[in-house]
């Protein structure tokens, strides 16, 4: 995927095709946008991932989507689900981000964390567990140190350690790859 059909893509509103398009062959093709903004947020959180990861953070369209992201932040520090929150956390983490956007999402998420250590799929703590968006979560951010220190790590790491066995195939293997960044978070 270059620069010019990301680009195309966002300017284009196709925000679904983008993100399955830079999904493809990640763990984050899972994601399924429940969040009310649809899939803006995610949309723009990978295709921010995915200039970082080509080393174009330089383009104006870089930019262009950092403001996006913050702009759909929702008042209660969140861009609506977990997942897409982990995405959009991610995202503005890249290239050494950091602010009050960043902050707000922490706090969002800290204050989600279930007192088992793991966290719901929605803004709801009456709402049941959900280890998908659970492990999209520590599979984005369980190795960045402001992460670590706004959330309880060693709860979450422990809960996937106890109920593995009962994870669906999609849920263990994205536990799995994230398990390895937490392990290595925890260590440093």
């Amino acid at each position: 995927m270059t620069v010019k059909r990301i680009e195309r893509a966002w300017n284009a509103g196709t925000y679904q095709r983008l993100f399955r398009d830079l999904a493809m062959c990640r763990p984050e093709a899972v994601l399924e946008s429940q969040s009310e903004k649809g899939w803006a947020v995610p949309a723009a959180a990978m295709s921010i991932i995915w200039l970082e990861e080509l080393s174009q953070t330089y383009v104006p369209l870089y930019s262009k989507l950092i403001r996006s992201l913050i702009a759909a932040q929702q008042p209660d520090g969140g861009w609506g689900d977990v997942a897409s929150t982990a995405l959009a956390l991610r995202a503005l983490l890249c290239d050494g981000g950091d602010g009050v956007a960043v902050q707000r999402g922490l706090d969002f998420l800290a204050r989600l964390q279930r007192p088992d250590g793991i966290w719901p799929g929605f803004p709801h703590h009456r709402l049941p567990v959900d280890p998908l968006a659970s492990a999209m979560l520590l599979y984005h951010l369980g190795d960045q140190p402001a992460f670590q220190a706004a959330v309880r790590l060693h709860e979450a790491t422990a809960w996937f350690e106890q109920n593995v066995e009962s994870l669906d195939r999609s849920t263990a293997e994205l536990w799995r790859r994230a398990s390895r960044r937490c392990r290595v978070a925890m260590a440093a």
